[in-house]
Order: structure tokens, then sequence, then C-alpha cells
């Protein structure tokens, strides 16, 4: 088999996390293995102050965190005979961020150079614990546009140069270790792919290469029905497809982004998450397959968002309205995470991250209301979303009837709610007091914990 292995933050915390996933990859020897790797657990945020430290003047905060990251990757690559490795690395770093604080200015550009350092770092450790060659994404064949901090891979040439670059090293027996998260631009260019970016990574090199599977190593054991914290009897789930994992990861499993799943589910690569301290446990597979024969598959609860209602009887009837309302969010840069609209237009609710609840409001009032396209904003910031994800849902009746009557016998107001065309999600919105009694709820009616 061919199997990409990709490492996060948590499984690179320090030498001992390091040797135990070194010691992961050797025990596929049978297997020809690219290795993918996360920064070390923290740095990655650790770099972003730093980034902004230096251009806020703050040498103090620059001096000491500098002095943290260098004294934790000397100790890490001492265990491995890594540090003239790392040495240069660093000492690249430190250059860096005296340019950044020598103009006070810090671009999205240098921004992504400073934070590169993370899987550049980790990358070179776990490279001298297997014996094998560090490269970065770039090297490996990942080019992007240049949207510095959230670049998009030119999925095409990238998937052409990850066959011609790496093909031949696997053949030669190699260890290889690979940057997750970073790439660059067709000049050069250091780029970074926000969030779940090593998991892009991994997915592109295995679509790239291609791979057998790719293993998404973390401190999970995979997918659940419900977060065991609220749901005990919360069980594992073997088999889910890419479009339940999607949606599952939307609304807070943790899972792998939607993102990083595009080029395994559009190039047909399984996917296999597994948990690093629980290797003997299989994890849970996510491919193109068909459901199970489950209606429900898993019950979910999104925290920390808030609910925004933009109501207004002028609205009625009015083509564009809903245009407005989502081009007043994007251009301030508001993620929308569910919508709901009413049968007579006179209101649409979205969910929004509360974390961007201000510039969402400043926004809508601004576009909306005092244009006199809608009277008012509302906000109910205290509420949570519940979804109930299946891909078996599907064509099948009742199953709306069975989640709200479920809710409602726990005595539990539905504020919104939400379906998508595909039958593939449930979702509604409750008050926070009331989400985690929801989804034990619908975790007993749908029968998930086995």
């Amino acid at each position: 088999m061919t199997i990409v292995m990709k490492f996060g933050g948590s499984s690179l915390a320090d030498a001992d996390t390091i040797r135990r996933c070194a010691a992961l990859v050797r025990g596929q020897s049978s297997d020809r293995v690219i290795t993918v790797v996360s920064a070390m657990a923290g740095v990655t945020d650790m770099l972003i102050e730093l980034a902004q430290a230096a251009a806020d003047g703050t040498r103090m905060r620059v001096h000491t965190l500098l002095g943290k990251l260098h004294e934790r990757h000397e100790l890490a690559a001492r265990a491995f005979g890594a540090n003239e490795a790392v040495a240069p690395l660093l000492s690249q770093l430190d250059t860096l961020v005296a340019g950044i604080g020598a103009v006070s200015e810090l671009t999205p550009r240098s921004h992504d150079a400073v934070v590169s350092f993370g899987e550049r770092l980790s990358a070179v450790i776990v490279a001298a614990a297997l014996e094998g060659h560090a490269m970065t994404g770039h090297e490996a064949g990942i080019v992007t546009d240049d949207r510095h901090t959230q670049a998009i891979p030119l999925m095409k040439l990238s998937l052409h140069q990850i066959r011609e670059t790496l093909q031949p090293r696997l053949e030669h027996g190699e260890p290889i270790v690979v940057t997750g998260f970073i790439a660059g631009t067709q000049h050069g260019a250091i780029t970074t792919f926000g969030r779940g970016g090593s998991d892009l990574t991994a997915t592109l090199v295995g679509a790239g290469l291609p791979a057998d599977e790719v293993w998404i190593w973390s401190d999970v054991d995979g997918l659940m029905s419900a977060d065991p914290r609220i749901v005990p009897e919360a069980r594992l789930l073997g088999h889910v497809t890419f479009a339940e994992a999607i949606e599952m990861g939307q609304f807070g499993a943790k899972s792998m982004h939607p993102r990083a799943l595009e080029p395994a589910a559009e190039y047909r690569v399984p996917v296999r998450m597994r948990n690093t301290f629980h290797p003997d446990c299989a994890g849970t597979l996510i491919t193109d397959g068909q459901p199970n024969g489950e209606t429900v598959r898993s019950v979910l609860r999104l925290r920390g968002s808030v609910l925004v209602t933009i109501a207004g009887a002028a609205m009625v009837g009015q083509p564009g309205t809903a245009a407005r309302v989502f081009q007043a969010l994007a251009d301030v840069g508001v993620n929308v995470q569910v919508i709901s609209q009413t049968v007579s237009e006179a209101g649409i609710s979205v969910v929004i991250p509360a974390s961007q609840l201000d510039p969402a409001r400043v926004a809508l009032e601004n576009r909306l209301v005092r244009t006199g396209v809608a009277r008012k904003v509302e906000i109910e910031s205290d509420i949570d979303v519940v979804a109930v994800v299946g891909a078996g849902m599907a064509g099948v009746p009742g199953i709306a009837a069975r989640v709200f009557g479920a809710v409602a016998r726990r005595n539990i107001n539905v504020m919104a709610i939400a379906q998508g065309s595909s039958e593939l999600t449930i979702c509604f919105v409750v008050k926070a007091d009331a989400s985690a009694t929801a989804v034990q709820a619908l975790h007993a009616e749908f029968g998930l914990a086995g």
C-alpha cells in the first residue's frame, strides 16, 4: 500500500510524542509511506503572536517568544541529533522577525513567512527521527495562488508535480517528511492554507500520488455518534461517507476541515482518522461509498454562535433582499453557518460565529436598516445549533417528525430550523442551556448507542 500519514500538533508535542509518531511510521515497513506534519502543539499560535508583537514593536514580548521557540525546538531536536538542521531555521526566523520590527509592518506575505517556521522546524525534527528527508509542501510540488494566509492550491498543476516529485523517492524507499499547511506561489513566495491546512496538504499528496489511504493521526479515535462529554454512551463510527464527514465537521465534530476533504472526495482517496495514543483502534474510515443503512449517524452541537434575524415587512416580495443580506456579511468577512427564512419573506435568520457579531451588526444596520430595506436587526446570543446528520435520511418519511417530537417531549423550544435539499442534515437553534438535553434526546431517539 501507499499511505500518507499526517500527524497533528497534539501528536508532535515533544520528543517523546515525536518518537511515538516515528514508531508508527516505521511500523508500516511493508508499505510506502509519506509523512505530513503540523507544527508542534501550540507553536503556530506562538508564531502568530510573535509576528504581531514584532510589528507592534513590543520588544520584550518578541524576546520572550523567540526564547521559548528556540528552547522548545532545540530540546526536541537534541533527542534526534537534529540541532544542525534546526539552527539555520531558527536563525532565519530571528532575522525575519527583526526585519518586521524594523519596518513596524506585518503584511500577509511576511505573516505567512513567519508562521511557516512551525511546520518547517517540526519537519526536520521528524525527518531526523526517521532518518529521512524533509521538504516543504512547495518543494513537494504544491503550488497555490497568491492569497496569503488563505491560499488556494492550483489543483491540476499541484497534483502533477506531487506525482513527479514524490513517486521516484517512494520507489527508492527513502522516508519523506512534508510540511503541512504551507506551500508556495509559482514565483516561490511562501503561502499558507489557513484552518485545516495540514490536513489539506495530506489529501493533496494522497490525491497526487495517488495513495491507497490517507491516515490523519490526532488525539481522538475518530468520528463519534455524539460528543461523549454530553452522551457518555456515544460510539465510534467505523465508516462514514465524505458527505457525512463534511457535514459533521461543519457542525462541531472533531473532524477534518471540509476543505481538506475535497481533494480526497474528488479523487476517491479513502481517508482514515486514527488516534496516535490509541493506535490499536482502526478509527473512522471516510470514503465515497454508500450509507451503511442507518438513517441518522450522529447528533452534534455547535457552540459559540449567535442568531441574527433581519426583519421587516418591506422585505416581502422585494427581489435581491437575501442577496443584500449575504453580500453585506461577506464584505466584512462574516461566515454564515446556518440560514433560515420565513415563507412570508418578512424575516431572514442566520447563525454566525459570536466573534463576528460586531462587524455583522454594523454592516446589516448600515446596508439594510438605514436604507429602509429592513426594519430591524435582532440578536439572540445565548443559543446553540443542534444538527442531526446522516446520508441515510434522504427520502425517508418521518425523520423530521421524530427529530422535533423527541425535542418537544423534553419541552425544548426550537427557535429556527434549516434543512438542505440533500436531506443530509437537519439543524435547528435552541437556547444554549437546552442544547445538551436536545442532543441526548435525539441520540436516544435514533438508537445511536448501538
